[in-house]
């Protein structure tokens, strides 16, 4: 579920949609998120100040609790 969240949100900023790719790596305790994008999108996944980035992650915060594991988006460029 958090995947196709971070996924949809991706897509829906960015100008290369078909340059996006979500990558999950579960683990016991928590789960880690890779959000890749196209060299010139980075930005707007970001945002000034990093303001995006931290409302994706906070969207990702509230979606998790359900499952009780910790969810860490990672930006990778």
């Amino acid at each position: 579920m958090e995947r196709d969240l971070v996924d949809y949100v991706a897509r829906s900023l960015v100008d290369e949609p078909d340059g996006v790719e979500v990558n999950m790596i579960e683990g016991e305790k928590s789960t880690i998120i890779e959000l890749k994008v196209a060299d010139g999108d980075i930005g707007k996944v970001i945002g000034k100040h990093g303001r995006i980035a931290k409302a994706i992650r906070t969207i990702l915060s509230a979606a998790s609790t359900k499952t009780g594991k910790r969810v860490v988006l990672e930006i990778l460029d």
